[in-house]
C-alpha cells in the first residue's frame, strides 16, 4: 500500500462519514426523543452508543478499503447520484473530488493534530497540578469519608489549585480531585462537600476514561456537527447521573442544588478535558434536584419534525441510490482489447530487483472505446510498476460499455500481474 493510495482511501472514508454521521446523529436524536421521560442512564447509553458508532463505522470502512473490498469511487457518498442527478454527473463530480483528496486529507490532519495537541497540553497541565499543588488535610479527610460512602476502595487525592475555574476530577487508576482555592475559602463547607460528592460520583463510575474517549473521537471527527452534538448530550446526561448519585449519597438533593446555584453565581467556565461539577446546563440540573419527579414531558412536534424529516430523507436516499434505474443500467461492462496495444514493459530498475506484484487499475472508457482517464486503485507494492501498467494499458482500445445496446462511458477495472519468469 503506497502513501498516495492510503491518502485516497482515507479521504473517501472521511467524505463518506458526512452522510454516515448525519444518519447516526438523526437516529440518536430520534431515540433520545423517545426516551425523554426515561432515566438519565438510558439516554446516556444511547448517546454513548451513537458516538461509538461514529468512530467504528468509518474505521471499519477504512479497513475494508485498505483490504481491497471496496473501490475508491463506487462506495463514496451513496447519496451522490440521487443529489447530483445521474451516474454521468456523479462520475464527473467524483473525478473532481479525487483530484482534491490529498489537500482535503492534509487539512483534516492539520486540524486533528492541533486539537490533539490542545488535548495533550490540557492533560499535562492537570497531571502537573495533581503532582505539584498542595493538599488540605481537613478536606482530604472529608473526601476520604465520602469516598468510603461511595464504596470507592482506591485512594482519591485532593489538591487545592489557584486560578482553577471549578472542581475537576482527573485520573482513572489514581484519581485526583482538583478544587479551586476560591471555593475552599469562599464557599460554605457543607456546600463544597456536596460538590465533592458530585466529583466522587464521577470517580465511582469511571467517567474520566469515557471522557477521554470522547475527546479522541471529537479530535478525529471534528468536522461533523453530529459528533459534537452527541458528545454534548453524553456530557449532559453524565452530569445528571452524577448529580443523582451524589444527592442520594449525601441525602440532601437541595444542598447540592444550592451548591450548584452558588457555583453558577461565580460564573465559572466549563472545562471539557476532565470531569467538572459545572458541566451541562446548571439551571436544568438545579431544577432536577429540587423537583426530582417532574411531570411527563410532552412530545414537542415542532422540534421533532425536522429531525424525523432529515432521518427519513437519508434513509430513503440510502435505500434508493444503490438500485440503478433500468434506463441507466450498464448491461455490458467495458472490456480491454489487449491485442490492440503493447504489453507493459518492466522498468529496468525493478526488473533488476526482481520485484513482482498485482496492480488494480481503473480506466474511464468513452463510448468510442478510447480511454479518457485512469487511476491506480490498489498498488502492486512498487510505484514504478503501477505507473508502467497504467500508461501502457491506457493506450489500449476498449470495447465500450453498453446500455440497452447503446455505447456508454463507464469505468473499467483492470488487474495486471507483474511476474519475473
Amino acid at each position: 500500500m503506497t502513501l498516495p493510495s492510503f491518502v485516497s482511501q482515507l479521504g473517501w472514508v472521511l467524505l463518506d462519514f458526512v452522510w454516515q454521521g448525519a444518519l447516526v446523529g438523526c437516529a440518536t436524536a430520534v431515540l433520545l426523543l423517545a426516551l425523554r421521560n426515561a432515566r438519565a442512564e438510558s439516554r446516556y447509553v444511547v448517546a454513548c452508543s451513537g458516538l461509538l458508532l461514529c468512530l467504528l463505522w468509518p474505521a471499519c470502512a477504512l479497513v475494508l478499503r485498505l483490504g481491497g473490498d471496496a473501490d475508491g469511487a463506487s462506495a463514496a457518498l451513496p447519496l451522490g447520484q440521487l443529489l447530483i442527478g445521474g451516474a454521468a454527473q456523479a462520475d464527473s463530480w467524483l473525478d473532481t473530488v479525487q483530484r482534491k483528496l490529498s489537500w482535503m486529507v492534509g487539512a483534516w490532519a492539520c486540524c486533528a493534530a492541533a486539537l490533539a495537541l490542545r488535548m495533550v497540553l490540557g492533560l499535562m497541565w492537570i497531571d502537573r497540578a495533581a503532582r505539584r499543588e498542595a493538599g488540605n488535610a481537613q478536606w482530604q479527610a472529608r473526601l476520604d469519608t465520602l469516598a468510603r460512602g461511595f464504596g470507592i476502595d482506591r485512594a482519591v487525592r485532593l489538591r487545592i489549585v489557584d486560578g482553577l475555574a471549578s472542581p475537576v476530577t482527573a485520573g482513572w487508576l489514581k484519581p485526583v480531585v482538583l478544587v479551586p482555592a476560591a471555593l475552599v475559602s469562599g464557599m460554605p463547607p457543607q456546600l463544597l462537600e456536596a460538590l465533592l460528592a458530585h466529583e466522587l460520583a464521577h470517580v465511582r463510575r469511571g467517567d474520566y476514561l469515557v471522557n477521554l474517549v470522547q475527546s479522541v473521537i471529537e479530535t478525529l471527527l471534528f468536522y461533523h456537527p453530529a459528533v459534537w452534538w452527541i458528545s454534548h448530550r453524553i456530557r449532559v446526561e453524565r452530569e445528571h447521573i452524577a448529580d443523582d448519585l451524589a444527592a442520594r449519597q449525601i441525602g440532601e438533593p437541595r444542598r447540592l442544588a444550592l451548591a450548584l446555584s452558588e457555583l453558577e453565581k461565580l460564573q465559572f467556565a466549563n472545562n471539557k478535558l476532565a470531569m467538572a461539577a459545572n458541566g451541562g446546563d446548571l439551571m436544568q440540573r438545579i431544577k432536577r434536584l429540587v423537583r426530582p419527579t417532574p411531570d411527563m414531558q410532552a412530545l414537542n412536534w415542532k422540534a421533532a419534525i425536522p429531525v424525523l424529516g432529515l432521518a427519513a430523507t437519508l434513509l430513503v436516499g440510502c435505500a434508493q441510490t444503490p438500485v440503478a434505474d433500468s434506463a441507466d443500467a450498464v448491461t455490458t461492462p467495458p472490456l480491454a482489447q489487449f491485442s490492440s496495444c503493447a504489453k507493459p514493459m518492466y522498468p529496468a530498475e525493478t526488473l533488476a530487483k526482481r520485484l513482482q506484484g498485482t496492480v488494480t487499475l481503473q480506466f474511464k472508457v468513452e463510448a468510442d472505446g478510447s480511454v479518457q482517464d485512469s487511476k491506480v486503485m490498489k498498488s502492486s507494492g512498487d510505484a514504478s510498476l503501477d505507473e508502467a501498467a497504467r500508461v501502457a494499458i491506457a493506450k489500449c482500445t476498449f470495447t465500450p460499455a453498453t446500455v440497452n445496446g447503446k455505447p456508454k462511458a463507464a469505468w473499467a477495472p483492470v488487474q495486471y500481474v507483474w511476474s519475473v519468469d
